[in-house]
């Protein structure tokens, strides 16, 4: 396998794979994505992560050629494909389902495109043993899918979508079939596979967890449209809405009125406590925002002082997590605010009933714009 040498940080180039303001109907009147614009750099992995219905599986559908657009332009090396059937992109793809030739051996599986681009005998044969040989499969050539386990016929099906030596592989789900255990250790497989290689991938997942494992950028969708798109710890530590906040780890929401507004902070006031908050939204005094702050950012009984944002607390709940402590609490008007706790003192240091103080950082709270409390 020829290895490519990934581009993220360089200047100005053209991007591998460029969406421009590409839409999709399927009954002429509903669209199901929204004017995309999307790039994604050479030796990139990026995933589009979403619920069920976001848009993101018809997103790759149509970069491979699967789907064709209602308007826009896909580009693919600085050349439009969107008219191009999928056989003549030159992609790789992994389905969910794996989409294996039952009747035909690993080997025959992975020849398969190869003969299918006329290549010659032996150079097929060198190519299905790097492949065998790079997901780790070697002296399984003979077998049948049905003679492998899930996560062999996983690894047959990323083998096959290498095996021509694509620079650019789509994954739908891939991991989706298999359990808990082994769809970490894939995680892990396939992002280690992509780094070597430094092919650009196009992933997609429901499972946030997953997506910030292997990924470079994440673009985050709703209703197929980005709500943002970033590296996993930018999408963690500084979401842009409040979908996003939710969506990409547990959070905690507040509603609150705006009271004053100082260049990019603002102060707030949420069941009767002033709060200092990074200001994301666009507001003014008088209007209402929603205060996103991650669980393990809000400290219990801190040394006095220490945070601009402090008030008392009515623990709820306490749930043992091994090292940590998950503690909901009443506060601010809400019985939903949850903090993560170091486990020091064992599941015995805090008690259901006990008041507490909490405090957190003013960088720690951002006032994202108010949505709908099902958003």
């Amino acid at each position: 396998m020829t290895a490519l040498k990934p581009d993220l940080k360089s200047g100005p180039t053209t991007p591998h794979v460029c969406f421009e303001a590409v839409s999709k109907s399927y009954d002429g009147k509903t669209l199901v994505v929204h004017s995309l614009d999307l790039e994604v750099a050479r030796g990139e992995f990026l995933t589009l992560l979403g619920p069920s219905g976001s848009g993101k599986t018809t997103i790759l559908m149509l970069l491979a050629g699967f789907e064709v657009p209602s308007a826009g332009v896909i580009r693919v090396a600085g050349k439009p494909v969107q008219d191009l059937p999928p056989r003549k992109r030159g992609i790789g793809m992994v389905f969910q389902n794996y989409a294996l030739f039952p009747h035909m051996t690993v080997r025959e599986n992975l020849e398969f495109p190869l003969e299918a681009r006329s290549v010659a005998a032996q150079a097929r044969e060198e190519r299905v043993a790097r492949a065998m040989d790079l997901v780790r499969l070697s002296g399984l050539a003979g077998r049948r899918p049905a003679q492998l386990s899930g996560g062999q016929q996983q690894r047959v099906a990323i083998a096959r979508a290498l095996v021509f030596e694509p620079e650019l592989v789509l994954m739908d789900e891939p991991l989706g079939a298999l359990d808990r255990s082994l769809r970490e250790e894939m995680q892990y497989e396939i992002r280690s596979i992509q780094r070597r290689l430094g092919v650009t991938m196009v992933y997609v997942t429901h499972d946030q967890r997953e997506a910030m494992v292997m990924s470079d950028r994440i673009a985050v969708l709703r209703g197929g449209r980005i709500e943002q798109i970033a590296g996993p710890e930018g999408l963690y530590e500084e979401p842009e809405r409040v979908f996003v906040a939710n969506f990409i780890g547990e959070n905690n929401r507040l509603d609150a009125e705006v009271t004053s507004v100082e260049k990019h902070l603002c102060e707030v006031v949420t069941g009767g406590e002033t709060i200092r908050a990074i200001k994301v939204a666009d507001c003014e005094v008088g209007d209402t925002v929603t205060l996103s702050m991650r669980p393990e950012r809000v400290a219990v009984n801190p040394r006095d002082g220490l945070y601009s944002n402090e008030t008392d607390a009515i623990v709820e709940d306490v749930v043992f997590l091994g090292g940590q402590l998950r503690v909901r609490m009443t506060a601010c008007g809400s019985d939903q605010i949850v903090a993560k706790i170091p486990n020091m003192l064992g599941h015995g240091g805090l008690l259901v009933g006990d008041t507490v103080r909490i405090g957190w950082a003013v960088a720690d709270c951002r006032a994202l714009a108010a949505e709908p409390a099902h958003s």
